[in-house]
């Protein structure tokens, strides 16, 4: 892909790609905004990693795109710079990258029958545990050195070599426009029935979807990060303030409370996730140096809605 070749909001221009030298420099150091990397993503399709793998390959990474359906990818990901490949060929997309990040697994967004709860865990491990295996068993000259993971699959995503550093991201309620929980409120409020989930003193632990990808890119590029990180900006809110400031963006009141009955309908377990809340604060990140975009609520949604 051309150097500054790239989805928006993404578009920049760039350095000419690295010679092998430098190559081998960006796998030991992977530290200068410059240097050009080799990265293999799982669930590069997904409210996330979508947005990821856009902004690696607009910044002039290769992009190894790890997926379950090829076609299905390459319909929803149109734009050059990418390779792609099937579960099938983990090996072969791990092997040489200088990066893995796993963002693989069905989405919590949908409704946790029985099935889909089974589905969701399964799904999750099986690809966390083939990933770390490639990792595992890939040429020590050829394997990634840095494996960046957010499943919550934490035992199976530290089950790599000494060499490679091995990163967890625990990620709190990611906010964009079209997809997750912000996604699923956007018509209660549209019809000016918006109010609180639940008691709406829950705890909610949110991070902009664009901060969370900057801290899984510069996890990729700073050895500093070891470890278990948490994905969530500064400052959690209460699920009554979450709705009252999504209500104040879009104009429209927050008065009508969602019951616990109809959350549960909608979402099944899933719906735990929001009824029961956590307060997490991202105190390694910032130790690390991480700098949000987002530290205020209402400034994240004013970007995601306005």
């Amino acid at each position: 892909m051309a150097d500054g070749c790239g989805p928006k909001p993404f578009q920049a221009a760039g350095a000419g790609r690295c010679s092998s030298s430098s190559r081998s420099k960006a796998v030991r150091v992977m530290a200068a905004a410059g240097d050009k990397l080799t990265i293999a993503v799982t669930g590069a399709t997904g409210l996330v990693g979508s947005r990821l793998a856009a902004k690696l390959a607009a910044q002039g990474n290769k992009v190894r795109v790890l997926t379950r359906n090829v076609n299905s990818a390459k319909a929803k990901l149109q734009y050059p710079g990418l390779e792609f490949y099937s579960l099938a060929q983990i090996t072969e997309a791990v092997t040489g990258a200088d990066a893995v990040v796993n963002l693989a697994g069905e989405p919590i967004g949908t409704r946790w029958t029985p099935a889909i709860k089974k589905q969701i865990k399964q799904s999750r491990l099986d690809i966390t545990s083939k990933v770390a295996s490639a990792i595992s068993n890939s040429a020590e000259a050829s394997r990634p050195k840095v494996f960046v993971s957010s499943s919550a699959w934490e035992a199976a995503a530290r089950n790599v070599p000494a060499g490679t550093r091995s990163v967890i991201i625990r990620t709190g309620i990611v906010l964009a426009r079209d997809g997750g929980v912000l996604a699923r409120m956007l018509p209660i409020f549209e019809l000016f029935a918006g109010g609180p989930l639940g008691t709406g003193k829950q705890w909610v632990s949110w991070i902009h979807r664009d901060d969370l990808v900057d801290m899984i890119i510069e996890a990729i590029r700073k050895p500093a990060y070891s470890g278990v990180y948490n994905g969530t900006a500064p400052k959690p809110v209460t699920m009554a303030q979450l709705c009252s400031s999504v209500g104040g963006v879009l104009g429209r009141p927050s008065w009508l409370p969602v019951p616990d009955f109809a959350i549960t309908t909608l979402l099944g377990e899933g719906a735990q996730v929001v009824l029961e809340g956590q307060k997490v604060l991202p105190t390694r990140a910032q130790q690390a140096g991480f700098n949000f975009k987002y530290t205020e609520l209402p400034d994240a949604l004013r970007n995601l809605l306005k």
